[in-house]
């Protein structure tokens, strides 16, 4: 049974920067795929971010060249660093296994993240 436990969020004004961290427990977290996903208000969650166990990366086009992803298998966390924040990045966000797609249906608590002046 793998656990997902998001932190790192918060509120900060446009073109600041947070990292979110994902520590996740339960199984072997070396030989997974990861990714990150987000859920504003009214919408319906998407993919912002993925790495392969080999750290392979991929962005959706919005995010590109503001966030970046990274793991620490020996810590069994991944991390998504977001720079530049706009407001349309106000979410809460997720973190799951599998590179495009999520594995597994038990969702974490998320973590918030809000961007406003």
């Amino acid at each position: 049974q793998v656990q997902l436990v998001e932190s790192g969020g918060g509120s900060v004004q446009p073109g600041g920067s947070l990292r979110l961290s994902c520590a996740v427990s339960g199984s072997v977290f070396s030989i997974y795929d990861m990714a990150w996903y987000r859920q504003a208000p009214g919408r319906q969650r998407e993919l912002v971010a993925g790495i392969s166990r080999g750290a392979r990366t991929h962005y959706i086009d919005s995010v590109k060249g503001r966030f970046t992803i990274s793991r620490d298998n020996a810590k069994n966390t991944v991390y998504l660093q977001m720079n530049s924040l706009k407001p349309e990045d106000t979410a809460v966000y997720y973190c799951n296994v599998g590179f495009t797609t999520p594995l597994y249906d038990d969702w974490g608590q998320g973590t918030q993240v809000t961007v406003s002046s």
